[in-house]
């Protein structure tokens, strides 16, 4: 198997591709056409550096996002640790088949005192800029951060408190299109802050919407059109979906249809629908925001015995999402049709992340569960290499798409 293996071509990372930003019919960015029914090939693959903390042997991912502008990828950790990997820029790191450790180690470690709710990047992220290189997190019994991927140093806090003046945290947090607010959701409730405003002042918004149907419960997940049409969608732990205005916060609608609580809401490219998906269900729904009375379609996957945010990812063309699930495997559907496309072995254990590179045909996986002393039979030191990790897969793609590129650089 390993000498097949080898015998497949081998697509080049491309990573100078990345500067070239075609506008698409869609208003996306260029994304060249894959071909989703041949498997993706492992560039490079993290492991090891999950692994450093004797508490914590079983320490397994819980997420993974590429920075807006490609150039590295964020991942976060049950231990309160995030990381950023940068992507290197020719295929020297690169692992042809499962190495014994890791492809290369991390340009940073960043350390929170808590568990990590939500993450994001700031959506005008630039390696070539280090005054927009941040991202923001929000961790248990504190306020919400904003950090310096370079140097992992504090920028900013932005600090909520409760009734007893006391600090309270963000379950789920997003920066708006323009990146000057960042939107926090807590239970029944969503505050804003100004970007260039750290410290405790906020707009407060109550969830439930006076005498209309309100959105109750712990607003678990935040998502904004990518179309500057102004609206912004919630996901809440009591399984319903509301879609606002970002100017007013005036609630339009509320969606019902999860079977348990929303963990991801994510708008399609021409901001038309909304995907969302929940925790213990086995679909990620498909709504038609022009039509809200019914779900479009539903796209399964192996999600129904887990809590964990399991998240999924739409590719830049907007053509196919991406979701992983408890079996391992990674389901590519077609959005214009919500069929399945095809599958791919990504881990031996539950892929909780997968994102698509925004601007190259790569997209990261990452996986991990947690495993109890005693009652799993798995143990820190006999996980192996495809369990608790991180992998970097690069898609084959058309020779048409391949030309198109080449004639961009010349």
């Amino acid at each position: 198997m390993e000498e097949e293996a080898e015998e497949q071509p081998r697509p080049s990372p491309g990573y100078e591709a990345a500067e070239v930003k075609e506008t698409t019919s869609d208003g996306g960015n260029s994304w060249p056409g894959v071909y989703y029914d041949v498997p993706p090939y492992r560039m490079y693959h993290f492991f090891q550096q999950f692994r450093t903390s004797s508490a914590n042997p079983n320490n397994f991912l819980k997420g993974v996002k590429w920075s807006p502008d490609g150039s590295c990828f964020l991942t976060c950790s049950d231990d309160n640790t995030l990381r950023v990997f940068s992507l290197p820029y020719d295929d020297s790191y690169a692992a042809p088949s499962m190495p014994d450790s890791d492809s290369y180690v991390a340009n940073l470690v960043l350390s929170e005192g808590e568990s990590v709710y939500d993450y994001c990047w700031y959506p005008y992220m630039s390696a070539s800029n280090p005054d927009l290189c941040v991202f923001a997190t929000s961790t248990r019994d504190h306020p919400v951060h904003l950090w310096d991927a370079n140097s992992g140093e504090l920028r900013c806090t932005y600090r909520a408190y409760d009734a007893m003046d006391e600090i309270t945290a963000a379950i789920s947090i997003g920066f708006n299109p323009n990146g000057n607010k960042i939107f926090a959701g807590y239970n029944k409730t969503i505050r804003v802050f100004d970007v260039h405003r750290p410290g405790r002042d906020f707009e407060q918004y109550s969830t439930l919407a006076g005498n209309k149907e309100g959105l109750s419960g712990i607003i678990s997940s935040i998502a904004f059109s990518p179309t500057n049409s102004g609206l912004l969608a919630a996901g809440s732990y009591n399984q319903n979906v509301a879609v606002y205005r970002e100017d007013n916060m005036e609630m339009l609608y509320v969606l019902h249809g999860q079977e348990g609580g929303v963990t991801q809401v994510q708008f399609s490219k021409d901001g038309n629908y909304l995907y969302t998906g929940g925790r213990k269900d086995p679909y990620v729904l498909c709504w038609d925001l022009r039509k809200t009375v019914d779900i479009v379609y539903k796209l399964y996957r192996s999600t129904e015995g887990t809590n964990q945010r399991i998240q999924f990812d739409i590719e830049p063309r907007g053509r196919h999402l991406g979701t992983g699930g408890q079996d391992g495997l990674v389901h590519i559907y077609d959005l214009q049709t919500g069929q399945w496309v095809s599958s791919f072995q990504a881990a031996s254990d539950t892929i909780n992340g997968f994102s698509f590179h925004p601007f190259l045909p790569m997209a990261a996986t990452s996986s991990g569960h947690r495993r109890y002393d005693g009652l799993d039979d798995s143990q820190g030191n006999s996980l192996s290499g495809d369990e608790n990790c991180v992998s970097v897969w690069s898609f084959f793609t058309s020779a048409g798409d391949d030309a198109a590129g080449a004639d961009l650089e010349n």
